[in-house]
């Protein structure tokens, strides 16, 4: 997908026109709106909540998003929405799946934190909240061993990020300005040549020598591995306590506001989905599987589901400060604009959710509601 330019609005103001930060979510695999036909069986004397028919939930089909893969496939989401009925559609894009939020087409989903910061922006903090965490981790560099053999041999070589500005790309050019090394941020040109690939053909690349190595979120990472490039870093090492925010759970405003006892339920179903993923890792993983086969048609090998699902640890904590940070690193790139990001968590259900199920509750970074 070519870069595009957007708007980066603060609260009410308009500010130049901008690359976008954030033009795709975190990862990018199966189809762009994909409607889910499977079905989580409702119980018998199950009622509607609030007399709702249903609500709209949206994923990308790869494993950073395993709470929504898991909780679709076990039904987790289901059994707490009663007669509500959860319909599920997958995208491979960020803009496309905020693009459905802001028209109603989902009213639910599971995203990576630049898009939901790109969409907070562009709607000056009127259309989305993040409500829940759900991923940290995933996101790796991955080279060629026989043209990179250490960290400082990065310099010279071409390395692929999966767009222009998107949570990759950003870390990887902060990484850059980290070793004090010269990027051009939008052409990608300097000490390092930063090709941007969509990530279902940058293994293709790889294997073609177009790129020597590339940072990119699983599963990519893993099936670079597979045709035998080596792990040079994990992004989780250069987080405090290894941990940053890849996946968030955002909903529509007037959604929140006209139908919390179902967001209410949609958070129950993914507290105790990923309960059950931490508990009953195996199982966790062949049920994503599973539920990326029904998606996409195509299910991972083993020889990249295992290393992939191993590196992502799931957790109900949106991880608040590392997307603060994610944006600074964004605007120390010249990407954003400094946004206002006052206002983009509301976690009040969460953690009433949590507290009800006996679990620490998680902050805001005081960008929360007031």
């Amino acid at each position: 997908m070519p870069a595009i330019r957007s708007t980066l609005v603060r609260r009410g103001i308009a500010v130049a026109t901008a690359l976008p930060l954030l033009a795709l979510a975190a990862c990018s695999y199966g189809s762009d709106a994909k409607d889910d036909s499977s079905k989580a069986k409702v119980a018998a004397g199950s009622k509607k909540i609030d007399g709702l028919d249903s609500v709209k939930i949206g994923y990308f089909g790869n494993l950073t998003h395993a709470t929504a893969l898991v909780g679709n496939q076990k039904g987790f989401f289901q059994k707490e929405l009663g007669a509500t009925e959860a319909k599920y559609q997958t995208f491979n894009a960020g803009p496309s799946e905020i693009e459905a939020l802001n028209s109603g087409s989902i009213d639910i989903g599971w995203i990576g934190p630049s898009p939901a910061i790109n969409g907070y922006t562009k709607s000056a903090g009127k259309n989305l909240r993040i409500i829940g965490g759900s991923a940290s981790g995933g996101v790796k560099l991955v080279v060629n061993p026989k043209k990179i053999k250490s960290l400082k041999g990065v310099k010279g070589k071409k390395i692929a990020t999966p767009q222009l500005g998107n949570t990759q790309d950003v870390a990887f050019l902060n990484w850059i300005a980290d070793q004090g090394w010269k990027v051009d941020a939008q052409s990608g040109k300097g000490d390092v040549s930063v090709v941007r690939t969509d990530n279902k053909i940058t293994p293709d690349a790889y294997k073609s020598g177009s790129v020597d190595g590339a940072w990119v979120p699983e599963p990519t990472a893993s099936k670079l591995v597979a045709e035998g490039g080596k792990v040079l870093l994990d992004e989780s090492t250069l987080w405090p306590a290894k941990k940053f925010v890849i996946t968030n759970i955002i909903v529509r405003q007037s959604f929140l506001k006209e139908h919390p006892k179902v967001v209410e339920a949609v958070l129950k179903g993914s507290v105790t989905t990923n309960k059950w993923i931490n508990a009953n890792p195996d199982d966790a993983k062949a049920a994503a599987n599973k539920q990326l086969e029904a998606d996409s048609g195509k299910a991972l090998p083993a020889a990249v589901l295992d290393p992939a699902w191993k590196s992502i640890q799931i957790t109900n904590d949106p991880l608040a400060s590392t997307l603060n940070t994610e944006a600074e690193h964004a605007v120390k790139a010249g990407l954003l604009e400094k946004p206002d990001l006052s206002g983009i968590y509301d976690l009040t259900l969460l953690n009433k959710v949590l507290k009800a199920a006996g679990e620490s509750t998680v902050d805001d970074a005081g960008l929360g509601v007031k």
